[in-house]
């Protein structure tokens, strides 16, 4: 079979059996491509991959340990599949790489943004910027909520994360206003809560990146430090640092895996130990 036909029956695995996403789909597309560009998948040694790994060495090692973990998958793909009788991505390492801790706003950052949104007379934008912060929605998710799901009155919305899977996100008083605020001015078409004339029949993700990057303007915020998913992690960050339990901020951000939350108390320890070094006597006095 020919590498074409080998990554889509692949990629029609990921899809139909996983529940892959469309975003991760096109990743592991552009990735195994790239390794097919000089090889033959079927005939692909260890040392093929290796030497492809060490062609990387350029990229951060988050970007080569993503082309490894799609290799591996495929991998494990034609092995499963009796395509072939080894794995030759198996004992290969996968890069070290330092987890970057996330960029995160402070609490008058987030006040700053959505007065700045409440006084541009935009209901949509403050309905936007609540439910990012106050659920932690990732951008695909909030862009891609059903306006059925959006009409709740439980205070929780039902959620569909990655892979399909559904979970419940809070949602609070104010945040609850400002949807129902949008839901008072939302024009009567479509499914989607916010619905647009794109393919998607939504709100694209990259127009819900441009108004929050005009948005940070208008509040006195410089826009590098604002995205959809900075509000994200702006909302762990803050519960975190409010006592939240590891396991309960898990469930609402919908991560599979805990170390994946834990980020966030290393987040609060920083934030934390910025403020005592700035405010406390002792840490001022040691200062030359």
């Amino acid at each position: 079979m020919s590498n074409g036909t080998l990554i889509e029956a692949f990629l029609d695995m990921m899809s139909a059996e996983r529940g892959a996403s469309i975003n991760t789909i096109a990743a592991y597309r552009r990735d195994l491509l790239d390794f097919a560009a000089k090889r033959e998948l079927k005939q692909a040694t260890r040392d093929d991959v290796k030497k492809y790994l060490a062609s990387l060495a350029s990229l951060a090692g988050s970007s080569q340990a993503r082309k490894l973990s799609a290799l591996r998958q495929f991998y494990g793909f034609l092995f499963a599949e009796a395509v072939r009788k080894d794995d030759p991505t198996s004992s290969i390492d996968a890069p070290r790489r330092a987890r970057p801790l996330p960029k995160v706003l402070s609490r008058d950052d987030v006040d700053a943004l959505i007065a700045a949104a409440a006084e541009a007379d935009d209901p949509r934008l403050v309905c936007i910027v609540e439910m990012l912060y106050a659920a932690g929605l990732r951008v695909s998710e909030l862009v891609g909520l059903p306006l059925a799901s959006a009409k709740t009155k439980t205070g929780f919305l039902i959620v569909k994360g990655k892979g399909g899977k559904e979970r419940l996100a809070p949602l609070g008083p104010q945040a609850r206003g400002a949807v129902d605020a949008w839901l008072a001015v939302r024009p009567d078409e479509g499914r989607f809560l916010f619905p647009s004339r794109s393919a998607e029949g939504h709100l694209t993700r990259r127009r819900a990146h441009q108004m929050l990057k005009a948005l940070a303007l208008k509040a006195g915020i410089d826009p590098d430090k604002l995205s959809p998913h900075v509000l994200r992690h702006a909302f762990a960050t803050h519960l975190v640092e409010g006592g939240a339990d590891l396991r309960s901020v898990q469930t609402m951000l919908g991560h599979a895996d805990i170390a994946t939350t834990q980020i966030y108390t290393h987040v609060a320890s920083e934030r934390l130990t910025s403020v005592m070094e700035a405010a406390h006597p002792l840490s001022r006095r040691r200062r030359p």
